[in-house]
């Protein structure tokens, strides 16, 4: 059989060569079910992504951008939406009185 050296095993070829040869397979099957994960994950984009400064500058510039221009663009919708709710509430008595001038200010100063 194999000699035990340490936490490893050396086998002689011409002892066991059908257990190395289905050993090798069964590890080489491993490592191509490693790189196919691998490559389904990405890694590389994201290695890259992280090693490569420029990129990464570009990268956050855009997603802050993106970031800036959505939060703009929802809280405009938002407030468009907000005060077009309250502009029915105008012919209610006593908060209405208090919309109209609201409106009345925001009309002359506008």
């Amino acid at each position: 059989m194999g000699k035990l050296t340490g936490k490893t095993r050396d086998y002689e070829v011409n002892d066991h060569p059908f257990e190395l040869r289905h050993e090798v397979k069964r590890l080489n099957t491993r490592l191509d079910q490693i790189a196919e994960l691998l490559e389904k994950s990405e890694i590389k984009d994201i290695l890259e992504n992280y090693t490569d400064p420029k990129k990464r500058i570009i990268t956050n510039l855009m997603a802050g951008i993106s970031r800036g221009l959505g939060l703009s663009l929802g809280t405009f919708i938002v407030l468009g939406i907000l005060g077009y709710i309250v502009s029915l509430f105008i012919n209610v008595p006593v908060i209405g009185e208090y919309l109209a001038e609201i409106k009345k200010y925001i009309d002359a100063n506008s």
